[in-house]
């Protein structure tokens, strides 16, 4: 009694150290503010300015069809999330990065409770491996995510543990109130949809093997399913009840032939996906070969069914998600419009939790041969969480030298150029060259082009106009824009799709072919250009002037458009 006990103890000192970690992990977002690195592709280039658009546009409870007159000229009010989401409520009352640190902080202790609730209660049960359940609740937590996903992913395994525990009929309020609580902090589209279709496959396996109706679990899985779509009603009524066709009615993503869909499921299977990065490949994915080797030689696949199921989904997710993009789909996508505007590539957006839920149980299989593998067990927790470690944003970021936040929003030169220019900005359009657009969004500036996955298709097709000669020059950049087109960008063929020329870039653009005519006419006034443009006055642009700051990432180049070319 007095060793079970200890353990206990030692299993809650591991906890509290757990959670410690975490906050250290996050630490440098609060000690550096905006001098922190962190992720720029589809988070600073996009999300985090739109929360900031949507906030200034007194737009965050408008109609369903309200727009937000700083961006495209009017972009529906849809494109950005629903004013129930936790996170948009987060950079309504903070500023931008002690909100984002705020999220950081809910997201991963949110994710190590959810993770180690599911494992004690559900999967790696025994006294004497809280180890387990600690250090790889701990490694879920410590997993890079998509920051605007929230608990799209990490938090399923809270969502799991209280479907399990519904399932067996355990009906505590616990249960019902993490079903209705999660949908405010997690996206329906971009995780939980593909984890309640699971969840509901799995009742439809107990109805046909067990003959059970269950009633309460497939009603919990309908309750949440409620929840969010009652959250996102935005997005439900923009792609299911709106006849406005969008920029994602001609989205063509069904591109890879057979052998290349097959060289994309063992890449993703390996090394994962960059919206959902599992780091898995160096530590994790030898223990699950190595457990499979060990239940294989034992004859014990039926005494580890679930460690086995775990690891086929593994791969049947990697097979889905590069097969979804397998030629053979086109046809069946032209013919329904919702195979084509709804991502359904995102069930391998479950590889997390199955993942480290196939590392808890592949551990608890080592556990169980002895002494000598528990002590490898403990070294693969250790080498496992220290990788994480070093994958922290700020080593990352840094090391690969993309700007800090600071840098890359660069708020003091963009207010340089505002006050040079010396008119309302509502009164003008912008677009940019060589630079995301969300920086001048960020800063106030009302673009012409964004980066948005859902808008007017009709306004594609206008802004097209503007950069059809550069996109004719180049084939990777026409096939870009028109099959896909998220990226409403001033593409210049010179530059290709590389966004973010920084100060210390010798680039030059030497042939500009816009068409200022159509960009005069939807409002454009100004260019902001990371490089130069040196036949800027024979395309209809004149030269105002450079703009630097130490402060900033970027040297900007304020090109006027002539009124008359």
């Amino acid at each position: 009694m007095r060793q079970l006990s200890t353990k206990l103890s030692k299993e809650r000192l591991a906890i509290l150290a757990s959670l410690f970690i975490i906050l250290l992990y996050v630490s440098p977002l609060f000690l550096l503010g905006a001098n922190a690195h962190i992720r720029v592709h589809d988070n600073l280039d996009s999300n985090i300015a739109w929360y900031k658009v949507l906030v200034r546009s007194h737009e965050l409870f408008g109609p369903l069809n309200a727009t937000i007159p700083q961006v495209i000229n009017g972009l529906p009010r849809g494109a950005i999330e629903s004013e129930y989401s936790g996170i948009v409520w987060l950079h309504a009352l903070f500023p931008t990065m002690i909100a984002y640190s705020f999220s950081q902080i809910i997201t991963r202790v949110v994710a190590f409770l959810g993770m180690y609730l599911l494992l004690k209660k559900h999967f790696v049960k025994e006294p004497d491996t809280g180890l387990i359940r600690v250090g790889v609740s701990l490694a879920f937590a410590l997993t890079p995510f998509w920051p605007s996903g929230m608990l799209s992913t990490l938090g399923q395994p809270l969502a799991l543990w209280a479907f399990l525990n519904i399932r067996k009929r355990e009906f505590s309020w616990k249960n019902w109130a993490v079903l209705i609580l999660l949908p405010l902090y997690s996206s329906f589209v971009l995780g939980f949809f593909f984890f309640l279709t699971a969840m509901g496959l799995l009742w439809l396996r107990d109805l046909i093997k067990k003959r059970a109706w269950n009633p309460a679990f497939i009603g919990s899985i309908a309750l949440m399913t409620v929840v969010y779509l009652a959250i996102e009603y935005r997005l439900v009524f923009g792609l299911v009840f709106s006849n406005t066709p969008s920029s994602r009615s001609e989205f063509v993503n069904s591109t890879l032939d057979l052998w290349h869909s097959i060289s994309l499921t063992f890449v993703n299977f390996i090394f994962g996906h960059g919206h959902v990065l599992t780091m898995h490949t160096l530590v994790i994915l030898p223990i699950l070969f190595i457990a499979l080797g060990i239940i294989i030689k034992q004859k014990s696949l039926r005494e580890n069914k679930w460690f086995t199921y775990l690891l086929g989904l593994n791969f049947v997710l990697s097979v889905w998600y590069a097969f979804w993009y397998s030629k053979m789909w086109q046809p069946l996508k032209e013919h329904f419009s919702i195979l084509q505007t709804f991502n359904f590539a995102r069930f391998h957006f479950l590889h997390p939790l199955v993942i480290y839920l196939g590392f808890a149980l592949g551990l608890l299989i080592l556990w169980k041969m002895g002494n000598n593998w528990q002590k490898k067990v403990k070294l693969c927790l250790v080498l496992q969480i220290v990788f994480l470690f070093l994958c922290n944003d700020e080593i990352i970021y840094r090391v690969h030298g993309d700007p800090s936040v600071k840098q890359f929003y660069a708020v003091d030169q963009f207010k340089q150029i505002k006050d040079y220019i010396g008119q309302p900005q509502e009164s003008y359009r912008v677009a940019s060259i060589g630079l995301h657009p969300a920086i001048a969004q960020y800063n106030g500036f009302y673009t012409l082009d964004t980066y948005n996955n859902y808008y007017p298709l009709t306004y594609k097709h206008d802004f097209r106009k503007i950069i059809a000669k550069e996109l004719d020059k180049n084939q990777e950049l026409k096939s870009y824009f028109d099959q896909w087109g998220g990226r409403c960008y001033l593409f210049v063929s010179e530059l290709g799709e590389k966004y973010d020329f920084k100060k210390d870039s010798t680039k030059e653009i030497h042939h500009l072919e816009l068409n200022m005519d159509v960009f005069r006419e939807m409002g454009g006034r100004y260019i902001f250009s990371s490089v130069p443009i040196m036949n800027a006055d024979e395309d209809g642009l004149r030269f105002l002037k450079s703009f630097d700051n130490p402060a900033s990432a970027w040297k900007i180049y304020l090109y006027q458009v002539k009124m008359t070319k």
